[in-house]
């Protein structure tokens, strides 16, 4: 797939302070890329310097494959939804949208044409007469989206344009923005301090923290393994604790918890030693005292490699009791069984009864079958349950 953007080693300097730490990046084409991260991180500063309104320090932005430190921001296949719309209020909506397309020079009636289709598209045809002070802060953000669409860029910049509106205008907007996205085919680059804009919205997610890129994947993956501690914590809610891996084989590393005990989990790190165990709530569940569960979290905390056969060897008992039940009760069942033979025996039947292969055969057997296990079945839950959990590992 075609890069829309690459971004090579970027470096971003104001005098002393360091916004940007050799950001690399790739932006394929028709994306819905998301820059998230805290105030402060550098994500803002990354998308001015791709719509050309600061010059990059060191490093190099490419636009599908074109180098475009040499070119004017109005020169560039790229357009900007700023968090602060900037709608222009002495013009109609139709003319706010056509603005842009007035500055390519193209005519009037075709620009008109153009926007009264970007309008069709956001749903504001009935507005287009209105002035933006008549619209509410949806409808003014939708004006600036098809403002920016308009000309047709190859590339949409969109700096937070939703932490103006309250919530549920928010959640409203992300699946519109999601939709135009898919309509139009554009790549949207995307700036939010949101989590749930951006989990809900985004192909791929790139975490930002002092001006650095800490993890770049989509976004289940940016959920579910955290490459470290920053991540873990910023995505989402968590419970970190802090844990001494002793070995990390095949992705999964055994860890020691504060209190002793032991366990296998997933692990973001390759290198035995301290390290935090990062905990997703839902991941937790409550579960009964027993030799069930003793027996499951064994196995959880086996090395990967001998799980299938400490599964094997606790599991050896059970087929060999219901392999002996199953072929007692034939024997029992059978035409020449004991049962049938005494029934003939006290002259209360003639023949033998067909009993084996059928219905109540079956009920019987699996009853029989299911007597060794009634007994440890859990009758109520013990006053403090211990907790099972299943939790992205170490980072």
């Amino acid at each position: 797939m075609q890069a829309a953007i690459e971004l090579r080693d970027v470096v971003k300097r104001y005098g002393a302070a360091t916004a940007l730490h050799g950001v690399s990046l790739g932006i394929a084409d028709n994306e819905f890329f998301t820059l998230l991260g805290p105030s402060g991180c550098g994500k803002t500063t990354l998308l001015r310097l791709i719509a050309g309104f600061e010059d990059v320090t060191a490093g190099e932005i490419l636009l599908f494959g074109e180098p475009i430190a040499d070119r004017e921001p109005n020169r560039r296949p790229v357009n900007t939804v700023f968090q602060h719309y900037a709608l222009f209020p002495h013009m109609t909506v139709l003319d706010n949208v056509a603005f842009g397309l007035k500055m390519k020079g193209v005519g009037l009636s075709a620009r008109r044409a153009r926007a009264g289709r970007m309008l069709e598209m956001v749903h504001l045809s009935a507005f287009a007469d209105r002035m933006p002070s008549q619209l509410s802060g949806g409808q003014q953000q939708r004006v600036a989206l098809a403002r920016a669409l308009a000309p047709e860029p190859r590339v949409l910049l969109l700096d937070e344009p939703l932490s103006a509106l309250d919530l549920k205008l928010r959640q409203a907007m992300r699946v519109e923005l999601k939709q135009l996205q898919e309509e139009t085919g554009i790549t949207f680059v995307f700036v939010t301090h949101d989590q749930e804009e951006a989990l809900t919205m985004s192909d791929r997610i790139a975490v930002m923290s002092a001006g650095r890129v800490q993890q770049v994947g989509l976004p289940r993956e940016i959920y579910e393994a955290p490459v470290n501690r920053f991540v873990a914590d910023f995505i989402g809610e968590t419970n970190l604790l802090e844990v001494a891996v002793e070995a990390v084989e095949g992705g999964m590393a055994r860890v020691v918890l504060p209190g002793g005990h032991r366990l296998s989990c997933p692990s973001a790190t390759a290198a035995a030693g301290r390290h935090h165990l990062s905990i997703r709530p839902e991941r937790v569940a409550l579960a009964p005292a027993g030799a069930e569960l003793e027996a499951a979290w064994f196995i959880a905390t086996r090395p990967v490699r001998t799980r299938g056969l400490w599964l094997f060897l606790i599991t050896v008992p059970y087929w060999v009791n219901l392999l002996i039940r199953t072929v007692s009760l034939r024997f029992l069942l059978r035409d020449t069984g004991p049962l049938n033979q005494g029934l003939m025996g006290l002259g209360l039947i003639d023949a033998p009864l067909p009993i084996v292969n059928t219905n109540l055969a079956v009920q019987l057997g699996l009853f029989y079958s299911y007597l060794p296990f009634w007994s440890s079945s859990p009758r109520s839950a013990p006053s403090s349950p211990p907790i099972s959990s299943a939790a992205p590992g170490p980072s």
